[in-house]
């Protein structure tokens, strides 16, 4: 069921759980962001992780998550998930917005801009109104009345960017200190609201993330796949998420949806958040891990993790590397982007399985580098690494694993 509305109409949700869809054009030098507030009756955040961004992808309740932007065919899509279920009853909507922080300037600069709400079989397409220099949108408000979830569409615009909605909010951002007496207590730490993007496209090219500690330090490390649908009109754009996990003693685990999940506070200390099916222009698949940072520590040593994206046979012939898979690895404000540039011969629709990246943890220190390995053709072999000394070793010979069926064993290599 399609619906349309202007700014400040509002209809009922069939369900509680949907998604945000921004997209717009390709222009140049923008960068343009999703961002959701959840507040309280009076309209401000209860504290600041009521912010969910970039820099802090998931609300603690699970009832906003933001997803990172996929580009495709000269078109941008930016997403964040919503579950209304799962607010707290001090929170009463959540506002998504919208800033445009590049230097091409406000949102007259930005291209075919519109946004939609998808729940369930229903899409809500919400008509953008005329803008100028603003910089920062409010697009929408979800809510629940009466026991309905609901949608709004606001559309207002702002000059002052994120900064600006961050101060309408009620969330304070890092700023030049000013003169001013010494306070009483000291003052809640404020947001950052930099993104810190690193981006790896070549095989060898490798970046560490320092883990930090303390109460105030990142409780998870997010590491998600995405791809778009290649445009091929057929029913296969079906990747799975796999991660490959090397224990300090040599043996490795898988981990996988819907089947093989594993868990956050347990042995693996690896969580995956779910399968997806299915990918479109508008709404790129993306599957997505939690790993416990604590993960070296709790298993006793040194973890390598290799992340893959694998096509079953059974999906019909679709070339991996059409689907234009990427890794996204998220700790905190920190962000590491593994984006392996095609090369022609990777294009054939039998290669199953494409490496996405390593990620290697020692203690409090992660280092993850890009790969752009595949299996061989026909294969349906599963990367496998092995520890030679101080290095791990990546080899596309691990037993055959299917959704649904038991792990099997190898020649010596067998999962546990």
């Amino acid at each position: 069921m399609n619906q349309s509305l202007k700014p400040g109409e509002n209809t009922t949700l069939n369900q509680s759980q949907g998604q945000v869809l921004v997209t717009h054009s390709v222009g140049v030098n923008l960068d343009v962001n999703l961002t959701a507030f959840l507040v309280s009756d009076t309209g401000k955040v209860l504290d600041d992780s009521g912010m969910v961004f970039f820099n802090a992808p998931e609300h603690v309740s699970g009832a906003a998550a933001f997803s990172p932007p996929i580009s495709q065919g000269g078109s941008v899509s930016h997403s964040i998930s919503f579950d209304l279920s799962r607010l707290a009853p001090s929170i009463s909507r959540i506002a998504i917005t919208l800033t445009q922080d590049g230097s091409a300037g406000g949102f007259a600069d930005v291209p075919n801009l519109s946004a939609r709400v998808i729940a369930g079989g229903q899409t809500l397409e919400l008509a953008p109104g005329a803008f100028d220099r603003e910089t920062g949108i409010i697009v929408l408000e979800l809510y629940v009345r009466n026991g309905q979830a609901k949608a709004r569409s606001v559309w207002q615009g702002f000059a002052s960017g994120l900064a600006g909605l961050c101060g309408l909010y009620g969330v304070e951002v890092e700023d030049e200190p000013a003169a001013a007496p010494a306070p009483v207590a000291p003052p809640a730490k404020p947001v950052n609201i930099t993104k810190s993007v690193i981006t790896l496209d070549k095989p060898g090219s490798l970046h560490k993330v320092s883990l930090e500690k303390g109460a105030a330090a990142p409780k998870l490390i997010k590491v998600s796949a995405t791809w778009v649908d290649n445009g091929d009109d057929q029913d296969n754009d079906d990747l799975d998420l796999r991660i490959g996990i090397l224990r300090p003693d040599g043996r490795m685990s898988i981990i996988q949806a819907p089947d093989k999940r594993g868990a956050f506070e347990a042995d693996p200390f690896v969580f995956h958040t779910g399968d997806v099916v299915s990918a479109s222009a508008s709404a790129p698949g993306i599957e997505t891990v939690e790993i416990n940072p604590a993960i070296s520590h709790r298993l006793g040593g040194k973890v390598a993790l290799v992340c893959s994206v694998y096509s079953a046979v059974g999906n019909g012939a679709v070339s991996v590397a059409s689907l234009k898979p990427r890794m996204r690895m998220e700790y905190g404000d920190q962000v590491v982007e593994c984006a392996f540039e095609f090369k022609g011969g990777f294009f054939s629709s039998l290669i199953y399985t494409y490496v996405l990246g390593t990620i290697e943890i020692d203690g409090d220190e992660i280092c993850i580098s890009p790969s752009g390995v595949t299996s061989k053709t026909g294969s349906e072999a599963t990367p496998w690494l092995t520890r030679k000394g101080d290095k791990v070793e990546l080899t596309m010979d691990g037993p055959h694993v299917f959704k649904g069926h038991p792990l099997e064993r190898k020649g010596n290599k067998q999962y546990v």
